[in-house]
């Protein structure tokens, strides 16, 4: 308002001053009152237009912003949204994690238990097989012996071969005890051989005869049934193996 009031004061100041001396006419007065005018006019327009342009832009930027705002907000909604998802997605996980972690250990400690049975059974499976393959060996050995002494009567007996039988673990007790019969009955008539002649002593060298090929059948069919039974063995140990 001061502003104002200082441009009308100098016009009506210099208005005095010519109306005083009668120096300037009053037209020049009026001519300088229109161009203050017409400047006033200008710069109000020219500060119209620049708020304009001003409030135009705020305009602008407000819905720029506030457009900005909205999507910002829905962008945080389905973000927390997410959040809540996921968050409950990592609560389930790790329940499962834990399961698993547990179903893992379970698992180890089997496999672990499995291992040491496997190597129990495979120890077992390794002293069975040595058996049977012990037993089987001898038996073949005394069962050749045994027949080529029913062939040739000066062979020597097969006191050995009979008498290693005796001490497998695999031969059933009757069976060794059979063997030892025979054992003392192979010694007896060995003995009876060498004390009398060939002719009295005939019949008893046929009964020993007779009863070394019971041994011999007896001897056979044992054998018979550790080979099947070390290839029953076998064939288990090949199947657990690849269990």
């Amino acid at each position: 308002m001061t502003r104002c009031f200082s441009r009308l004061a100098v016009p009506f100041l210099l208005l005095q001053a010519a109306l005083g001396s009668e120096v300037t006419p009053v037209q020049k007065v009026i001519e300088m009152l229109e161009n203050m005018l017409a400047k006033g006019k200008s710069e109000k327009h020219n500060e119209q237009v620049q708020f304009a342009a001003y409030k135009q832009f705020c305009d602008d930027t407000t819905v720029e912003k506030e457009r900005a705002i909205k999507e910002a907000n829905e962008k945080i909604e389905v973000l927390k949204a997410d959040i809540q998802k996921f968050t409950a997605t990592a609560k389930r996980l790790t329940k499962e994690i834990a399961g698993h972690d547990e179903d893992i250990s379970v698992w180890n400690g089997d496999e672990k238990a499995a291992s040491n049975v496997r190597a129990i059974e495979k120890a077992d499976y390794d002293a069975l097989h040595k058996d049977y393959s012990e037993s089987v060996d001898a038996l073949q050995r005394a069962i050749a012996v045994l027949k080529k002494q029913a062939y040739d009567r000066k062979q020597e007996p097969a006191y050995a071969q009979v008498s290693d039988l005796t001490r497998l673990s695999l031969i059933p007790p009757e069976a060794k005890a059979t063997l030892e019969t025979f054992l003392q009955q192979s010694v007896s008539a060995s003995e009876a051989v060498a004390a009398s002649d060939f002719a009295s002593q005939e019949p008893e060298a046929y009964g020993y005869e007779f009863q070394s090929h019971g041994v011999i059948e007896m001897l056979e069919k044992l054998l018979d049934k550790f080979v099947e039974e070390r290839t029953a063995l076998e064939k288990s140990e090949m199947n657990s193996k690849h269990a």
